[in-house]
């Protein structure tokens, strides 16, 4: 058998470990199977390509021949891309947990023959400090303990696998109201940095998920405290070295507590979700700055990010590009003042004052362009003079070697910049942004799709890996999203299709609720059915706005049946669990107060256009489900809300409707827009 499996493997975190002198093998029964005839512990190593502590470990360890040599004798090796298979990264991760450690990546765990975890950590350095013990005296350690302590490692495994299951089963709660929206997000705005944004202290991550419903409660409530902590968030993290000022992208979080110093790696789905919350915001506050970042960002997203296949225009989007460039991370990124004056020339100056350039940098020698000191950034970032200056130096910021690109495509991951890429064309007026919506879903959708499941990745022709939930979840809600924004129905159907996949190979009929694991997936320890929101919003939750959009555009009550299932499964019972759940509160929100605008009219009638872009632009428009239907279309069954609806006067009409009551005819696009900006 070869040393080293993973050289057939199409995940690039894989293939940049498949000439490591350790015997890596991939994930899977026949790996299980092997460590079982061995009698060996696996040592599960898991990562992503664009992760630096994992290339940090990898130079250190895995590349070094006497730290192989250990690892080979003692262990059955596993490396996994938690990209790939999230919900194995999930059952570990929660285990790590479990021990009172913190998770993240690399993560290093042990696990007996049959895959049960007994211990773990993340980082290990070759010599032990940081108060971390060296790798080699762990490895040797652990193996002692596995072969000598029998009795000790069975009693890890049986409390942890104890803990396990219980993620499978949560304890339902009463439900979700109005208060106890309003709990949760007083609750959440008490995290909050008040000076910087963000939830207090370092490092600082966007959390696009947990801000949007600091939002939607200003919505609710019109309480300032929440509008304010979202906007000094977003100025924050649009002013802040977070953000790439020449070439567009937020970096997966700040190390710091002032969101100067990124960690630079830039993921596909932190800018997915920043693209929707700040083209909501946007609708509300017109702030200048977040319209340019949206456009930047997005623009960034479709030069560097696009991953295509046969040249039919479809088209899906990479993973990540990785924080190291030769070796150093943030190398492409950062400046010198000489080198920023050679590329500027006289306008050097100009744009050292605005963006923090300083003789002696501002991290390690070296300038992490930011506006975060600047009292007019929006100035800045509209001056043409500085907007010269920063064409100039990304031209050549280009001719330096870039960091790698993890060009996998993940179908949930895609499916949450797909609705970005909807969100932000309605807000904005940008066809060609929902173009490439529809050049993505169409991707997903003929690359990833086998009848009605999904695959979960694809990489250079090759779909791999079953379709978990969230890939169900996030494309249905795409797809609903691409109905409303186009009217076409074939993207109602297969939001519908996908939706009825995952209630048969995910949903749990003794208990309720949807595991993240299909019921055709058989290499995992445990199917666990998460539902807390970190960093993406979790499958269940988006499940449940997902039924709800159903209900409210189709009338078929048994949508809305099984989405009041899920919340009161998942709402819990204890008002500090509501912390760890927007995103399942804010579809809780859609299910009970949920607006929908139906307007009857010809599509093509220029008055049929004046109402739907009013229900587009205004700052109610993403908690809106919106139809258009032709005059005399009586598509909507009895028992909808706006059943038997018709235009009135012979002139195209608008009726908003709350649960089963709807507003009397509309026909002024300014007061329907008017009326949906104070709902």
């Amino acid at each position: 058998m070869p040393e080293n499996l993973l050289a057939g493997e199409t995940s690039p975190y894989l293939l940049q470990h498949k000439d490591n002198p350790v015997h890596w093998r991939p994930w899977g029964e026949a790996t299980l199977a092997e460590a079982k005839r061995l009698d060996r512990p696996i040592l599960l190593s898991v990562g992503y390509a664009a992760c630096h502590w994992c290339h940090v470990m990898a130079h250190e360890s895995f590349e070094s021949t006497a730290t192989a040599r250990l690892m080979n004798e003692l262990f059955v090796n596993v490396k996994v891309d938690r990209e790939e298979r999230p919900d194995i990264d999930g059952i570990y991760q929660a285990a790590l947990q479990m021990m009172g450690e913190h998770g993240g990546w690399p993560l290093t765990m042990f696990l007996t023959p049959a895959g049960e975890p007994f211990w773990g950590g993340t980082y290990f350095p070759p010599v032990a400090r940081w108060g971390k013990p060296a790798f080699s005296d762990v490895l040797q350690r652990v193996a002692h303990v596995f072969h000598a302590q029998k009795e000790t490692v069975a009693k890890n495994v049986a409390a942890l696998r104890e803990g396990l299951d219980k993620m499978s089963a949560p304890k339902p709660g009463n439900g979700v109201t109005t208060e106890t929206l309003d709990e949760g997000t007083t609750m959440a705005l008490r995290l909050v940095d008040p000076i910087r944004g963000g939830t207090s202290g370092a490092p600082k991550f966007p959390q696009p998920v947990f801000f949007r419903l600091l939002w939607r409660g200003w919505r609710r409530t019109r309480a300032p405290m929440f509008r304010e902590a979202v906007t000094l968030t977003l100025d924050e993290l649009c002013k802040g070295g977070i953000y790439d000022h020449l070439g567009g992208g937020f970096a997966r979080y700040a190390t710091d507590s002032a969101w100067l110093v990124p960690h630079f790696e830039k993921m596909l789905y932190d800018n997915a979700l920043l693209i929707e919350l700040l083209s909501e915001v946007w609708l509300e506050t017109r702030s200048p700055l977040y319209a340019a970042r949206v456009r930047e960002t997005i623009d960034w997203a479709l030069a560097e990010m696009r991953v295509t296949d046969n040249g039919d225009g479809a088209f899906g989007f990479a993973s990540a590009l990785d924080a190291d460039s030769e070796g150093v991370e943030g190398k492409y990124y950062v400046w010198t003042a000489e080198e920023i004056e050679a590329v500027v020339g006289e306008g050097a100056s100009a744009f050292g004052r605005a963006y923090d350039v300083r003789p002696h940098g501002n991290w390690e020698g070296r300038t992490i362009l930011n506006l975060s000191r600047n009292p007019d950034a929006e100035a800045a970032v509209a001056d043409p003079d500085l907007g010269a200056a920063r064409a100039a130096l990304h031209e050549a910021r280009a001719a330096r070697v870039p960091p790698g690109r993890d060009d996998k495509v993940l179908a949930d991951w895609n499916g949450l910049m797909i609705s970005a890429l909807v969100a932000a064309a309605s807000a904005f007026d940008e066809p060609r942004w929902l173009d490439a919506a529809r050049a993505a879903f169409t991707f997903v959708a003929t690359r990833m799709a086998v009848g009605e499941r999904l695959h979960h990745v694809w990489r250079e022709g090759n779909a791999r890996h079953p379709g978990i939930l969230d890939d169900y979840a996030n494309m249905a809600r795409a797809a609903l999203l691409l109905h409303t924004a186009t009217g076409e129905d074939a993207y109602l159907a297969q939001a519908q299709s996908w939706t009825e996949a995952a209630q048969r190979h995910h949903f749990d009929a003794a208990q309720g609720g949807w595991f993240l694991s299909a019921d055709d997936t058989t290499d995992v320890l445990v199917r666990t059915k998460p539902i807390s929101d970190n960093p993406v919003p979790t499958g269940n939750g988006v499940m449940v706005e997902v039924l709800a959009r159903l209900w409210m555009l189709t009338g078929e009550d048994g949508y809305r049946q099984r989405a009041e299932a899920a919340v009161h499964l998942f709402s819990g019972d204890s008002p500090q669990y509501l912390l760890g759940i927007p995103g399942l509160l804010m579809s809780a929100e859609l299910l009970m107060q949920g607006i929908q605008v139906v307007i009857v009219g010809d599509p093509a009638d220029p008055a049929t256009t004046a109402l739907v872009q009013a229900v587009r632009h205004a700052p109610a428009a993403p908690a809106v489900v919106l139809s258009v239907r032709d005059p005399g279309d009586g598509s909507l069954p009895p028992a909808h809300p706006a059943a038997g609806k018709e235009m009135q006067g012979g002139r195209p009409t608008a009726y908003v409707c709350a649960g089963q009551l709807c507003s009397p005819p509309l026909h002024d696009s300014a007061i329907l827009h008017e009326t949906l900006a104070g709902a």
